[in-house]
């Protein structure tokens, strides 16, 4: 079914204006390893707060669905962990991933409200021509990754071997470029970048495809057999994403927001090793995610530096320090060391800075009123 589409960019944009509305109580969510408690929730239109517990036994996030498209998550909450995550939602149905994804998801019912809580950006135009050219990027590294899976995805059902494995990471590093609007599609993001660890059987479960599925069985089952069927649907995922991309509006705090997303993501779980755990390119990945959250900062910090000069020098030298590391173990021909190469303290000296930059990062959606 087609995902439903994203309001047009002047929708997005226009918020009414006046004071302030009184913030509202926060809405309990706890997470179990079975699903969420309670499993149905009713808000009233505008803005709410959600605070979402982690009594489960792995870290998880949770995140808001209408229909396919995530329309607002909080990701990794540590087990034992409470997050918030603030949401202004339009009356309708909505669903809520609970845990694992064999988990039943909740339902969240929107319901309509007299006064809508106003607020936005002070100069909602201004984000026009960073997203125009955020959409361009975003196009031409879809464009990107299709033809790189597609050329690996060849190689996995030819039975090239040692060939699949050289390209595996070079497939996957468009998709870690632009993951804030890659993951907006749920069912797409689920399909293509799953983890064993998302599910209750873990390997074994028939749930388990994609990128992480094909990375098992080429380096720790050493081989290409049974892969041709994975293979052709990460491709037609990969090439179903293209599709919607184009048809694409991306809502302006997911682009901002996704800058500090990135980063946050490296921070709080990549850099344990748990994303590329089999095939030890976890550092070509960093490297994407650095390069995405980059370009996105790029293209708003004119904007950030009339707000706040003194965030936006912290934020150059931040971004210096973490390529200065990343650039340590890169060789010659663009390739990363194995992670599996990196002591403790190495991954420690890289979990710093990252750790800073995603702090500074995550204040862009406030400097520029889209919280």
């Amino acid at each position: 079914m087609p995902p439903r589409r994203l309001p047009a960019l002047a929708a997005l944009l226009a918020l009414p204006g006046g004071a302030l509305a009184e913030a509202p109580p926060p809405v309990a969510v706890t997470v179990t390893d079975k699903g969420c408690e309670p499993a149905s929730l009713t808000v009233p239109a505008g803005k709410s707060v959600f605070r979402i517990r982690n009594q489960s036994r792995r870290v998880l996030e949770w995140e808001i669905l209408q229909g396919t498209m995530i329309v607002e998550e909080r990701e990794n909450i540590v087990p034992g962990f409470v997050q918030t995550l603030s949401a202004t939602l339009q009356p309708g149905s909505y669903q809520m991933t609970c845990g694992l994804l064999s988990n039943p998801k909740g339902t969240l019912t929107v319901l309509a409200a007299a006064e809508t809580a106003p607020g936005g950006p002070p100069d909602p135009l201004a984000l026009v021509g960073p997203l125009a050219a955020y959409k361009h990027y975003v196009s031409t590294q879809v464009d990107t990754f299709v033809a790189r899976t597609r050329a690996f995805a060849e190689a996995v059902k030819a039975g090239r071997l040692a060939e699949a494995k050289a390209l595996y990471a070079a497939a996957r590093q468009p998709y870690e470029r632009i993951e804030p609007v890659a993951s907006l599609f749920n069912d797409l993001d689920k399909s293509m970048d799953v983890r064993a660890d998302d599910f209750e059987h873990k390997e074994a479960d028939p749930g388990f495809i994609g990128f992480h599925r094909i990375e098992k069985g080429l380096w720790a089952d050493n081989s290409t057999e049974g892969l041709g069927p994975h293979a052709d649907k990460l491709l037609a995922d990969a090439e179903e994403l293209q599709r919607r991309v184009r048809d694409l509006t991306i809502p302006p705090a997911k682009m901002v927001g996704g800058a500090a997303g990135l980063i946050e993501e490296v921070a709080a779980t990549k850099i344990s090793g748990e994303e590329d755990r089999y095939s030890r390119t976890d550092l070509s990945d960093f490297h994407a995610n650095v390069e995405g959250s980059r370009k996105i900062y790029d293209l708003l910090r004119p904007l950030v530096e009339k707000r706040d000069p003194d965030l936006v020098a912290r934020t150059d030298k931040n971004f210096a320090r973490v390529d200065a590391l990343l650039l340590k173990y890169r060789s010659e021909d663009g390739s990363f060391a194995p992670y599996d190469k990196l002591s403790e303290r190495d991954r420690q000296a890289l979990k710093a800075p990252i750790t800073v930059l995603a702090e500074d990062l995550s204040t862009l959606r406030g400097k520029l009123g889209l919280d």
